[in-house]
C-alpha cells in the first residue's frame, strides 16, 4: 500500500521561492572588487536569478548543459547558484587557485558551454580560452565598462544580460534526480575527479544543515561564509540561507584580518564558517590591534572544517569571542557534510577538559549519513573510539560514481564509499580522523597520527604552521618528521619543540627530527602538499 501524499519534486529553486516569498528584504551583503559593500534583499536575488535563467535560454542552453564559474563569494555568483540550477542547467564551480593545466583539464572534462568569471580573472581566462573548445560564450561578472581588454570570443557583461530581460519567468519542474551542480576533487593524486550532485541530493543535504543538531541555520542567523562558493558549493550554506531567509554576508576575495573584522562587527555576524587558516590570520591581525574587544561582537557560533582544527583556535574563539566552534568533517563526495561537532546534553554536563576532547574530534555523525570504520580486509570494526581503521560512508547525498566514470567503481556492492581517511568512531557517533590513509606514519607496524602531532605543534607560541610526514627509517621503516614555520619575529629550536611535545604524547610518537622552514607548500584549496614534502624530505633521516 502506498501513502496518499503529493509527489512534489525536490528542486533547488524551491529554496529561492521561499526566500522571495517570506524574506524578500533580508539582506545579502557582498564585498565587491573595489572593497565597497553591495546590498540586496533575497527578493532582489530571486528576480535577478530569473532574469539570468531567461538569458541562458537565449544562449540555447538545454537541461544538463554545463555553465562554469571562476568567481569569489559575491551576490552575482550567488545568483548563478540559483539561476543556473533552477533552469535545469548544471552549475560547474571551478577553483581559480588551481594550476592552469588543472583548470584546462577540468573545464574540458566537464564540456562546459559558458564560462562566467570575475573581472579580475580576465588574464587567466584569456590564457585558457584558446584551449577550451566547448566554451562558446564568456560572461564577465560586472558592468559593460568593466569588460576586460582581452581577446575573448563572444564576451558579454553580466549586467547587460540581466538588463535585457524581465523577471517574468517560472522555474520549470523536472525530475528531482536531474543533475544540479558539478564539483571536482582537489586532485592531489592524478587528475581531479568530478562529483555530480542532483537536485534531490542537494535538497536533502540542505535540509540537514537546517537541523539543530547539524548547522542549525535559521532565520535568526547572520551568516558569514568564508568557505568559497566554489568549494563544494560553500558547504551548502547558500541554499540553507535561502531556505530559511537568513542574512548572508559574502566577503568577496578579501579574507584578511581587517576586512573580516569589519564584516563581523558592522554586519552583526552570528555564525561564520571558515577553515582554521582564516581564524589564525584574523588572530594574528588582532595581535597588532590593541584595544579590540572581540567579546563585543555578536558572533556566537563558528563552523570549521577542511582540516583538523588546532586547540588554540577553539580556545581563542571561546575565551576571547565567547563563540563555540563546531568542527565538521566531510568531502566533495559527501556534498560535503558527514559530521558536525555538536554535543548532546550528556556531554554538556562534562567538565571543560572532557568537552574539549570531544570538540577536537571531527564531529558527530549526522542523520542521513551512515559511517563505519573497517580494517584493511573490509571487516567492520567496533565503535569503541579506539579501533583505528579506514572510514567509509554511504547515504542519499554520497556519490555513487564519478563523472564520466573516471577512476572506475567508486563504491562497493553495498554502496559504501571509501573516504581515504583513517580514524575511529565511538558509540555516540563521534569521528576522530587520525590521518589520510596516504599520510599515516606506520612505525614498526604501529600507526602514528600526523594530524594529532601537527595540532599539538601549532600550540607552541612560536609556531605558525606544522606538517608531519613519514620519513624512511632503517629500523622502524617509517618515523615522523616534523616541519614547521614560525610566526613573524619568533623562532623555535628542535630541542625546545620536542620538549614541548614530550609530555603530550607517547614517547614513541615523538618526531625523530624537527625542521624549521620559511614556508610550507599548499594546494589550491589551502591544504599542505604533503606529497611534495615527502618527495623533498622522505630520505631526511637516512641522510644522517
Amino acid at each position: 500500500m502506498l501513502g496518499l501524499m503529493q509527489q512534489r519534486e525536490l528542486l533547488i529553486s524551491s529554496f529561492l521561492d521561499y526566500a522571495e516569498a517570506y524574506h524578500p528584504t533580508v539582506e545579502v551583503v557582498s564585498r565587491l572588487r573595489d572593497g565597497a559593500l553591495h546590498r540586496i534583499g533575497w527578493g532582489g536575488i530571486a528576480a535577478r536569478a530569473r532574469k539570468l535563467a531567461k538569458a541562458l535560454q537565449r544562449f540555447g542552453l538545454r537541461r544538463g548543459d554545463r555553465v562554469a564559474t571562476l568567481a569569489w563569494n559575491t551576490h552575482r555568483h550567488l545568483e548563478l547558484f540559483f539561476g543556473v540550477t533552477g533552469s535545469g542547467i548544471v552549475l560547474h564551480t571551478v577553483n581559480p587557485r588551481l594550476f592552469a593545466d588543472q583548470l584546462r583539464y577540468i573545464l574540458n572534462h566537464a564540456d562546459s558551454s559558458v564560462l562566467c568569471f570575475d573581472v579580475e580573472f580576465a588574464p587567466l581566462v584569456a590564457d585558457l580560452a584558446p584551449h577550451l573548445p566547448s566554451v562558446h560564450t564568456y560572461v564577465a561578472l560586472g558592468h559593460r565598462d568593466e569588460l576586460p581588454d582581452h581577446p575573448l570570443p563572444n564576451l558579454v557583461a553580466y549586467e547587460d544580460l540581466l538588463d535585457a530581460e524581465d523577471a517574468d519567468f517560472a522555474w520549470p519542474r523536472f525530475d528531482e534526480n536531474s543533475a544540479s551542480s558539478l564539483c571536482y576533487t582537489s586532485g592531489t593524486t592524478g587528475n581531479p575527479k568530478g562529483v555530480l550532485y542532483s537536485h534531490r541530493s542537494t535538497v536533502l543535504h540542505t535540509l540537514s544543515l537546517m537541523a539543530v543538531d547539524t548547522m542549525a541555520i535559521s532565520a535568526r542567523e547572520t551568516i558569514l561564509p568564508c568557505a568559497p562558493l566554489f568549494h563544494v558549493n560553500c558547504w551548502g550554506i547558500p541554499y540553507a540561507a535561502a531556505g530559511t531567509g537568513a542574512k548572508l554576508v559574502l566577503p568577496g576575495s578579501r579574507l584578511d584580518g581587517a576586512s573580516l573584522w569589519e564584516l563581523l562587527r558592522d554586519e552583526g555576524v552570528t555564525f561564520a564558517a571558515a577553515v582554521p587558516t582564516v581564524w589564525l590570520t584574523l588572530f594574528a591581525w588582532m595581535e597588532q590591534q590593541p584595544g579590540l574587544d572581540p567579546a563585543a561582537l555578536k558572533l556566537r557560533r563558528v563552523l570549521s572544517g577542511g582540516t583538523a582544527v588546532p586547540r588554540l583556535v577553539i580556545e581563542t574563539l571561546r575565551d576571547r569571542f565567547g563563540a563555540t566552534l563546531q568542527q565538521a568533517w566531510g568531502m566533495t563526495e559527501l556534498s560535503p557534510l558527514g559530521t558536525v561537532g555538536n554535543l548532546t546534553p550528556r556531554h554538556e554536563a562534562l567538565d571543560a577538559e572532557a568537552q574539549m576532547a570531544l570538540r577536537l574530534k571531527q564531529g558527530r555523525t549526522i542523520y542521513g549519513i551512515e559511517l563505519r570504520v573497517v580494517d584493511e580486509a573490509g571487516t567492520p570494526l567496533p565503535r569503541d573510539g579506539s579501533s583505528v581503521g579506514l572510514v567509509q560512508a554511504r547515504g542519499p547525498w554520497v556519490l555513487s560514481g564519478y563523472f564520466k566514470g573516471v577512476g572506475g567503481q567508486a563504491v562497493d556492492a553495498d554502496g559504501w564509499f571509501g573516504t581515504g581517511d583513517v580514524g575511529t568512531l565511538d558509540a555516540d557517533g563521534f569521528l576522530t580522523i587520525t590521518d589520510r590513509a596516504k599520510d599515516v606514519v606506520k612505525s614498526g607496524g604501529e600507526w602514528i597520527s600526523s594530524i594529532e602531532l601537527e595540532n599539538l605543534a601549532v600550540g607552541h607560541p612560536a609556531v605558525r604552521e606544522a606538517a608531519v610526514i613519514a620519513a624512511r627509517h632503517p629500523r622502524w621503516q617509517e618515523r615522523p618528521l616534523l616541519l614547521v614555520t614560525c610566526k613573524d619575529g619568533r623562532s623555535v629550536t628542535r630541542t625546545e619543540l620536542l620538549a614541548f611535545l614530550e609530555p603530550k604524547v607517547a614517547k614513541w610518537w615523538l618526531p625523530d627530527d624537527v625542521i624549521c622552514v620559511d614556508a610550507l607548500p599548499h594546494t589550491a584549496t589551502g591544504k599542505v602538499q604533503k606529497a611534495q614534502l615527502r618527495r623533498d624530505y622522505a630520505d631526511w633521516l637516512e641522510r644522517g
